[in-house]
């Protein structure tokens, strides 16, 4: 009996203030995250059948989504751009960040802290003045653009954009990478200053190269970080839409070149100009929005984060 009371009072008490400081964050994260996330999915699973009244169809609006003659060819071409949209900034933005990043290491470059804040302060602006901006820029009636080309004489390389077909998604995720391209920069000039400097003197003293040292040893060292950019990456752009929404509007001209997922989705719930809005078809696009970024997510977990080797500086 001695030793029962005993153990009952040695028995720590529960850590209560604990709640108390994950309450808001949790009550908060679930009304505006989880909760909506949650409606969605189940909507996807109805259909309207009139006002306020909705019938359950199961996956019939997935099926519709993918197969319809109408709501297919939008839904895979817009798709195809988020892509697209996700191959330019792969391909520019974290190899130039990248770069950006291993310069402003070097001992002898100057200014750095200057450099670091003009290259991140495009983040910091909103989509609308940059999408502003970049129009007036690239306008082929008052931009600037031909003007600065026909000044190394290069004019006959204008084109209105933003106007055609082809050129327009390139040049909405240009100026995205413009635009963001601060961010993989500062991650991986963290992530190359934390590598310890006797690592790097060993190397020169082996007669190792500037190239040698950055490829063979601080590369391998980052390798998380360059994980960690390229899902970064993944799921910012599949949840792309203000660019494109501010730059082309909601029809994400010309011709739907410009549509992604996120614009899809847009129209499809809320509606435009005389096309009314369908809850039911946008919690679907909704839906496939989440498990494609789902599905990349788990891809980055289960096969590059278990394959990257994790040195210990």
């Amino acid at each position: 009996m001695a030793q029962a009371t005993n153990t009952k009072r040695g028995r720590k008490p529960f850590p209560t203030h604990i709640l108390v400081f994950l309450a808001p964050a949790t009550i908060i994260y679930t009304l505006f995250m989880i909760y909506p996330l949650a409606d969605s999915l189940r909507l996807s699973f109805f259909t309207a059948v009139g006002p306020g009244q909705e019938a359950f169809v199961g996956l019939g609006n997935y099926v519709t989504l993918l197969t319809d003659d109408l709501w297919s060819p939008r839904f895979w071409g817009a798709l195809r751009n988020n892509f697209v949209f996700f191959a330019v900034h792969m391909l520019v933005q974290n190899p130039v960040g990248l770069l950006l990043a291993a310069l402003l290491t070097q001992a002898t470059t100057r200014g750095r802290g200057f450099f670091r804040t003009v290259y991140f302060l495009p983040t910091m602006l909103s989509f609308v003045i940059v999408g502003f901006i970049w129009q007036l820029i690239l306008s082929p009636l008052w931009g600037v653009a031909e003007g600065m080309l026909s000044a190394v004489g290069l004019e006959s390389l204008f084109r209105p954009w933003l106007g055609l077909q082809g050129p327009a998604l390139i040049a909405l995720s240009l100026i995205s990478v413009w635009q963001f391209i601060g961010i993989p920069m500062m991650l991986f000039y963290a992530s190359l200053i934390s590598i310890p400097g006797e690592l790097i003197e060993a190397a020169r003293v082996d007669g190792a190269s500037m190239w040698t040292v950055f490829w063979r040893i601080k590369f391998p060292l980052i390798l998380p970080t360059v994980g960690i950019v390229t899902i970064l990456t993944y799921v910012g752009n599949f949840n792309a839409f203000d660019l494109i929404y501010t730059t082309q509007g909601a029809l994400a001209g010309p011709n739907f070149s410009t549509d992604i997922l996120g614009t899809l989705f847009y129209r499809t719930f809320f509606g435009n100009q005389l096309q009314l809005g369908n809850p039911t078809m946008g919690a679907t696009v909704a839906t496939m929005m989440f498990l494609i970024i789902l599905a990349g997510v788990l891809l980055y977990m289960f096969v590059w984060q278990r394959r990257v080797q994790t040195y210990e500086l």
